[in-house]
């Protein structure tokens, strides 16, 4: 069974609330559910989110697969970072040597982040001005529209 996490709707005409709900993908929207995980109100001012943070872990970590929306929620609610700091906490190989010689290994070093380095306006070596047109294309002026080709069939 392919369990999926979303939202279930509840409330009246045009004042929708949901519950975040554990469901058999190939049931409805609104039918039966495994287990009801939390609440989300996006009326109130700001959204009230009530999840249950171990029984969200809980069906990540048995392959439940979130929505877009609930996927969206869980992070806010600190679920999703929970389920992953759970996946890479565990060591693969639980022995006391494995993990032992997993922890005297250095860490690996940080990569840095990616700057880009962008020239500042007005500056006469930037490569927009020192761009070179082929000498077999006519220069074209900025703003000035393309020639439009003539389309098959169309007389020239």
């Amino acid at each position: 069974m392919a369990v999926r996490l979303r939202l279930k709707r509840t409330g009246k005409k045009k004042q929708p609330s949901y519950r975040v709900v554990a469901v058999d993908s190939r049931k409805p929207r609104d039918g039966r559910v495994l287990e009801i995980i939390g609440t989300y109100d996006p009326r109130q001012e700001p959204s009230a989110i009530s999840i249950a943070n171990e029984r969200a872990v809980h069906w990540l970590s048995h392959g439940a697969q979130p929505s877009d929306t609930v996927s969206k929620l869980l992070t806010i609610s600190g679920a999703w970072d929970e389920f992953r700091s759970q996946g890479s906490s565990e060591p693969a190989d639980s022995s006391p040597e494995a993990v032992q010689a997993a922890s005297s290994e250095p860490a690996p070093a940080p990569t840095p982040d990616l700057v880009l380095d962008t020239p500042e306006p007005g500056a006469d070596d930037s490569p927009e001005t020192s761009a070179e047109v082929p000498a077999d294309e006519p220069a074209l002026l900025d703003g000035a529209p393309e020639p439009k080709s003539p389309e098959p069939g169309e007389a020239q």
